[in-house]
């Protein structure tokens, strides 16, 4: 709006002074006009504009006029010391005991600074007179009461560079001598170490009621940091860190060795935290470069494990600061940890250098775990894992970033998250990286030097503003950085909150290099003075006499059903320590039912209708023995699924080869070699019992397992079933209607090059007694990459046809593969299907690269029709027209093209007609897309190599780009290179310029739109309404889904696996569902139930799944894991008798004892790529049944005559 104005006030008045003589009495008017305009438009803006939630204060009238300089020198300067811009923390307490808090800043290469808090925004500088002034390179400070004497001491870490004399590297210990004076005494303490030392927290890890303390350090090396070498994990890296035994006599002993502390790690955020809720505090250390992070459990003996290779599937690369807090208000504390990863597209594809596969596993084999330049967000799961979740909560991406802190910035009941950012060189820039290589390579060592030196000082710095985030409640923050007053850009490390004015709500203090330190007033109090919707709470420890201010304790704040929790420990972010309250934002509440504290060593105190707008002390001496209402997360007693993958026989590991996609298409977004296995179900041997097949990968075989009356399972031969190719689709059913199950096996991945005579498909006969042979000549020569198989009687002929639906061209993405309807021309003695997808279904052909497809009735006219699905597609529907197949133009989801994976049916809403649910690829990915900003791939041979080279485009900022970096489009098109010589004319090209316009019109283009996994509703005479699922599902792509009545409450529910290892290593594995319970609410709602709740715990590459029944009315789910084993699961719901579909049974109409009905369909195939069986369990619920099979012959089925329910 300011600069509309400005440039509008600018070119009328220009105009003005070109006016004629004639014209300058009607041009005076006309500046009246506009000045009463310009005067309201001014007015409007002023008055419209919202206040910013934090305000920036001058050091002037602050009196913190602190600044952490950095003076560089030719021989002092990033090339020889790498972490001297990592910056200076901050401490805040109250050191006088005067109810205000003081702050101390650490400086690197000036003084740290004491800053006393008179009231009133006033501070005075007390460092000399305290005694606290260093002269030595000071990172992380504390405040801490280490000799419990009632006053706040300070321990400063102390670092330097690599000619830094070991004298001025030992840590500081200032002790408070209660007379704003202190004196310093690490030495006699114990605790002056001379390693790199990052930061300290202090607690008190072997329970016996003092204060000990864990020390973060780095060091220096003589290699590569990013080395993937073997770990030192026997505590001689001069980079391990080091845990100090509180001797309780004024002094500590290095407890490490003895205490499990001896694995090396570039250590940069450590916090103190309670992570598998046992109330033995555990600790989280976040480390830079190769160096995984470490989560050392409390073993309650005095000794720690490392057991984050455990609890995490994958973690940040360049770990930098953490937090450790309960965001989501579950009662369980998550984890977020910084790294580098900018924001913006021109700085991303300055600073990445592409995918690097073969590094990746290389690490992997070395024993790294998975991990990746991106902050994470670790969301707890309450049962010792995480699902890392930062894409989908939008919080990825915050540029070089330093602390993270999570706390309720504007009261209303969730944790917000603030983050600091910045570097002083922007050393990961490529050109200067390549520039720099280029230069050691040249001339003497003095001038190798001298020219990197100059190189160095012509590079500009990161300084971008700080990121502040709103949690809005469903796992997701909103970015409020400008509209809450961080627009100013810095060089940000350390910082602290804490309420400095005492109002109620919580200011912020950050260390910056180059420029003063950042004091930022919270004006919530005064935006929200008159709406009483940001109430809080301030709680304060009076503790043990060893522990007085209650390091550990836990509160639990409850009302009306909703959660929050705390765990206390001020040493948190980054280099810094917080203030010693715990603050609750309280919205619109103004008492609050109950309050539960729970201190270190057990005892609790339950405080009831507590008011609101207090600072609250809670005294341990009225804490009683032990506690009597149970905390954090209420254990599920009654779970709907028991794994049984030991006990049915059930027992195959699918093993996967090594093809690399990449290697033949780098740009690929993911691999397509990696899809299996499916599964199918059904009784192969005529004996009433269903078996199950599940596929193989190229040279390894499928499994075949035959039930047994006593309900287990047993492996069979399958000699007649070759091991050649990939199998995907999977699917018995009647072939050539002899009675019995065959078997199709589709042939698809990417193993083999487009057309490979591997890719065509069988088809294997049954005997009868579930031995299976080849049915040559069966199907015509496909040759494609096979996804799914499905099938039905489209012609209500009285046999299955079916559809085939092809994956890609292998080697060719994205260019659309050729599916198929093979129309059923069997006669006696002859099993054979006609390709007829030209005559009755035009579009089908080219329809795109095909995941999955269902036959169903969704218009309910007795001709079942087809919906399809498939990456960088729309869901479309084809209507069977009396045996001819006719695309959908106008069902409502012309919008809805997505990297779809799978489709499910059921009559969800209970209206009579079916609707669908469908797996997408979810929200927690780099792929973002929508209608206006739409996801894009262009597949043209742009070089003209004889390979199609699938570039794809992505908006940032509101602009079209390249979603590629550098690196990896000239891997893909050598002859990119030299349209852009350097990585900076990459990253400022439009999408759109970096191309010829010959290019473009040549291009293969398909778009995505929709990336949520959805629900369909069928709304009726060929509408559909496209809606999002729960935000719990969208964690991860969604792959085999089964509906059913999972808790028996008479709703139709749908169980979901899923995940994706096969994504290229810039993105990341899709790795953070655990299996997903959608629990219908009969009216088309779905809520999803944990996995700690309901007792699935599906949290591998999951594929296929499909449900089978036991012989003794069991009901069971069957998960195909990529390269993993297979598991089962246990439906606990009550055993009912189950109704059997018949071979040509198409659906039922069932009626419930409550006066409602549904409708069911039987299928022959759905999920992903597999087939579940074809029954339909007669609970106590039903009243009756109707079957019709696809002629639309009609029989009825009354359970009470005909089944015992059970």
């Amino acid at each position: 709006m300011r600069n509309f104005l400005k440039n509008l006030s600018v070119i009328f008045f220009a105009f003005s002074r070109r006016a004629t003589q004639y014209q300058e009495r009607k041009i005076v008017k006309i500046q009246i006009y506009f000045a009463i305009f310009l005067c309201s438009a001014i007015s409007w803006q002023c008055t419209n504009r919202p206040e910013p939630l934090f305000q920036t204060l001058d050091a002037d009238d602050t009196g913190i006029r602190f600044s952490n300089t950095i003076h560089l020198t030719d021989s002092l300067s990033v090339l020889d010391f790498e972490y001297i811009f990592n910056g200076g923390g901050v401490a805040v307490g109250d050191i006088n005991n005067d109810g205000l808090q003081d702050i101390y800043f650490t400086g690197n290469m000036t003084s740290g600074k004491l800053y006393l808090n008179k009231g009133n925004w006033q501070f005075e500088d007390i460092t000399d007179k305290a005694g606290v002034g260093t002269k030595v390179w000071a990172n992380g400070a504390v405040m801490v009461d280490i000799n419990q004497d009632g006053l706040k001491d300070m321990y400063v870490c102390v670092g330097g560079s690599r000619n830094t004399p070991e004298k001025d590297k030992a840590n500081l210990l200032f002790i408070n001598q209660g007379n704003a004076a202190f004196v310093e005494s690490a030495s006699q303490y114990g605790l002056a170490d001379t390693g790199y030392g990052i930061q300290s927290a202090f607690f008190d890890y072997d329970g016996d009621g003092d204060l000990d303390m864990y020390l973060l350090r780095n060091a220096f090396v003589d290699y590569n940091r990013n080395t993937a070498k073997r770990k030192q994990i026997d505590g001689t890296a001069a980079s391990t860190d080091k845990l100090f035994r509180n001797n309780g006599d004024h002094t500590f002993t290095d407890v490490s060795t003895q205490a499990g502390i001896t694995i090396e790690g570039f250590g940069l955020g450590v916090q103190v935290c309670d992570i598998n809720n046992d109330n033995w505090p555990d600790i989280y250390v976040s480390n830079d470069f190769i160096t995984n992070d470490l989560l050392w459990i409390n073993n309650q003996n005095g000794t720690f494990s490392n057991q984050a290779g455990t609890y995490l599937k994958h973690q940040t690369y360049n770990g930098m600061g953490n937090d450790v807090a309960d965001y989501n208000n579950d009662g369980l504390v998550d984890i977020v940890v910084l790294d580098m990863l900018p924001e913006d597209n021109k700085r991303w594809k300055l600073t990445s250098m592409g995918n690097n596969y073969d590094e990746f596993y290389n690490s992997l084999t070395r024993g790294y775990e998975p991990q990746y330049v991106r902050n994470t967000l670790q969301l707890n799961n309450g049962n010792g894992t995480f699902s890392e979740i930062g894409q989908l909560a939008g919080i990825e991406a915050t540029e070089w970033s330093w602390a993270s802190l999570f706390a309720d910035y504007d009261n209303d009941g969730l944790k917000d998250l603030f983050i600091t950012n910045g570097y002083r060189q922007d050393i990961t820039n490529r050109d200067f990286i390549l520039g720099s290589q280029k230069a050691m390579s040249m001339g003497t060592p003095e001038a190798n030097r001298k020219e990197r030196i100059a190189m160095l000082n012509e590079l500009p710095g990161i300084k971008v503003p700080n990121y502040i985030y709103k949690n809005k409640g469903d796992l997701t923050f909103s970015d409020q950085s400008a509209s809450w007053g961080f627009s100013a850009p810095t060089y940000s490390n350390g910082a602290v909150y804490a309420d400095l004015d005492n109002d109620g709500d919580l200011d912020l203090v950050v260390n910056n290099i180059d420029d003063a330190a950042s004091v930022q007033e919270n004006h919530l109090n005064q935006l929200t003075k008159d709406t009483n919707h940001a109430n809080y709470l301030r709680i304060a420890f009076k503790g043990p006499p060893l522990n007085r201010e209650g390091l550990g304790t836990k509160v639990f704040l409850r009302n009306k059903g909703t959660l929050q929790y705390q765990y206390f420990t001020p040493f948190r972010g980054y280099l810094s320590s917080i203030e010693y309250y715990l603050h609750f934002g309280l919205g619109g509440l103004e008492k609050i039912d109950s309050l539960e504290v729970l201190w270190p060593d057990g005892k609790y105190q339950l405080l009831t209708n507590v008011k609101a707008n207090q600072v609250l002390q809670v005294d341990y001496a009225q804490a009683r023995e032990k506690p009597t209402l149970a905390h954090g997360v209420p254990v599920q007693e009654n779970v709907l699924f028991t794994e049984v993958s030991d006990e049915e026989g059930i027992s195959y590991l699918h093993r996967e080869n090594e093809q690399v996609d990449f290697k033949r298409q780098p740009l690929l977004p993911h691999m397509h070699s990696r899809l299996g296995p499916g599964l199918s179900v059904g009784d192969v041997n005529s004996d009433g019992l269903e078996d199950v097949y599940i596929g193989g990968a190229t040279g390894y075989a499928g499994a075949l397992f035959v039930q047994s009356l006593d309900g287990r399972f047993e492996r069979r031969t399958t000699s007649g079933i070759d091991s050649l190719s990939e199998e995907t689709g999977v699917l018995f059913f009647d072939s050539d209607n002899d009675k019995d199950l065959d078997l199709y096996v589709g042939s698809g991945g990417s193993d083999q090059l487009q057309g490979s005579a591997l890719y065509g498909d069988q088809l294997y006969l049954n005997d009868g007694k579930g031995h299976f042979s080849q049915a040559q000549g069966a199907l015509p020569s496909l040759r494609e990459s096979t996804s799914c198989v499905v099938a039905a009687d489209y012609d209500r002929d009285g046999d299955l046809d079916l559809f085939v639906g092809a994956r890609l061209q292998p080697g060719a993405y994205p260019m659309t593969p050729r599916s198929v309807l093979l129309r059923n021309e069997s006669g006696k003695g002859e099993c054979r299907f006609t390709d007829v997808t030209q005559e009755v279904a035009l579009g089908l052909e080219k329809i795109g690269m095909v995941s999955g497809g269902l036959w169903s009735d969704y218009d309910g006219d007795g001709w079942v029709d087809l919906l399809v699905a498939g990456e960088f597609m729309p869901l479309t529907f084809f209507h069977n027209q009396q045996g001819k197949l006719v695309q959908a133009t106008s069902s409502g989801l012309a919008h809805s093209s997505g990297w779809w994976n799978s489709l499910v049916a059921a009559d969800f809403d209970k209206d009579g007609d079916i609707d669908y649910m469908a797996g997408n690829l979810g929200l927690n990915t780099r792929y973002r897309a929508s209608e206006k900003e739409p996801l894009c791939v262009y597949g043209a041979d742009y070089n003209k190599d004889g390979r199609i080279d699938p570039v794809m485009s992505y908006y940032n900022g509101g602009e079209k780009y390249i979603l590629h970096a550098r690196d990896e489009l000239v891997d893909q098109i050598p002859a990119m290179r030299g349209r852009f010589r350097s990585y900076r004319s990459y990253a400022e090209a439009s999408f759109e310029d970096s191309f010829l316009p010959q290019e473009l019109a040549g291009a293969y283009v398909r778009c995505s739109e929709w990336m949520e996994s959805s629900y369909i509703e069928n709304k009726g005479k060929g509408k559909f309404a496209l809606k999002a699922l729960p935000i719990e599902a969208q964690v991860a792509p969604l792959y085999g889904m089964v509906a059913g009545d999972y808790d028996g409450d008479g709703n139709e529910d749908v169980l979901a696996v899923g995940n994706s290892y096969s994504t290229e290593v810039a993105t990341g594995r899709y790795d953070a569902l655990q299996g997903v319970l959608m629990k219908g609410d009969g009216r088309g709602g779905f809520r999803v139930v944990k996995a700690r709740q309901n007792g699935f715990m599906a949290d591998r590459d999951g594929k296929g799944m499909a449900r089978l029944v036991s012989g003794k009315g069991r009901e069971l789910m069957v998960v195909g894991n990529n390269a993993d084993s297979l598991q089962v699961y246990e439906v606990n719901r009550k055993a009912a008798e189950q109704f059997m579909a018949q071979p040509m049974d198409a659906y039922a109409e069932v009626e419930l004892r409550d006066g409602s009905s549904y409708r069911q369909e039987f299928y022959y195939g759905s999920s992903y790529l597999s087939h579940s069986s074809r029954t339909l369990p007669l609970t106590d619920k039903i009243a009756s049944v109707a079957v019709f099979d696809f002629s639309g012959k009609k029989r009825i089925i009354h359970p009470d005559l005909h089944a015992k329910i059970k």
